[in-house]
């Protein structure tokens, strides 16, 4: 999930901005994402802690009616068989009272009772009605419990967000104070040469050169002095 989540192109990466200004590498964000990875696989957290999946869907009508109770009647005819027969080519052709008239003669033929069949079909829509209302109630539980989730992984995520900007943030500080320093002292170590170069100039002759004031010219003048 996570991996998704900060997955970065490695030639078209836009390094992040901090407060100082400094750019964050994404790489690091990707870091970030597999250390939240780790988190939740911790038990009690993210998916470990939580229902991972709805109960299985019957696979057939059948299995719904089997799981329901629904028998057929003694003359072994269903109200499936019914509606079997109305598709049959044979009566594509006819109009519906023909329809009804044929079908009712071959129901008669084979001893079917028109209220066994009506029963039967009253069961298999109550069972396909209960089948409904349960899967809808597993549903809203299984969903229930992934936004749970989600609400986890959301706080957690922020959390090490936030710890790994803070982080990134220090790391920044500490670059920039370490460059305050070194510019300091590239401040200091100018004012200590030109002292250097005042005092080594008092110990030559003076010169006419246009580089009188660098400590080169005065050792060239020393050079000089001493031929």
């Amino acid at each position: 999930m996570f991996k998704r989540m900060f997955q970065f192109s490695t030639e078209n990466e836009t390094p992040i901005t901090v407060r100082n200004g400094s750019a964050v590498h994404p790489s690091g964000v990707v870091k970030l994402s597999s250390a939240l990875q780790r988190e939740s696989d911790k038990p009690g957290n993210g998916v470990a802690g939580m229902a991972k999946t709805v109960a299985p869907v019957l696979d057939s009508f059948e299995e719904v009616y089997a799981t329901a109770g629904v028998k057929a009647p003694a003359k072994s005819y269903t109200i499936l068989k019914v509606a079997e027969m109305l598709n049959n080519r044979h009566l594509a052709e006819m109009t519906p009272d023909a329809k009804r008239n044929s079908l009712m003669m071959a129901l008669e033929a084979a001893g079917a009772e028109i209220g066994d069949l009506l029963q039967d079909a009253v069961a298999r829509n109550r069972a396909l009605d209960e089948y409904e209302e349960r899967r809808q109630e597993q549903i809203k539980t299984f969903e229930a419990a992934k936004a749970e989730e989600n609400n986890k992984l959301h706080a957690e995520m922020e959390r090490l967000t936030s710890q790994y900007m803070s982080r990134i943030q220090a790391n920044s500080d500490q670059v920039a104070h370490e460059q305050d320093e070194f510019r300091d002292w590239q401040k200091r170590k100018l004012q200590e040469s030109q002292r250097i170069t005042e005092a080594a100039t008092l110990c030559v002759p003076q010169g006419n050169s246009s580089g009188a004031n660098s400590l080169t010219a005065v050792l060239e003048r020393v050079n000089v002095a001493r031929r």
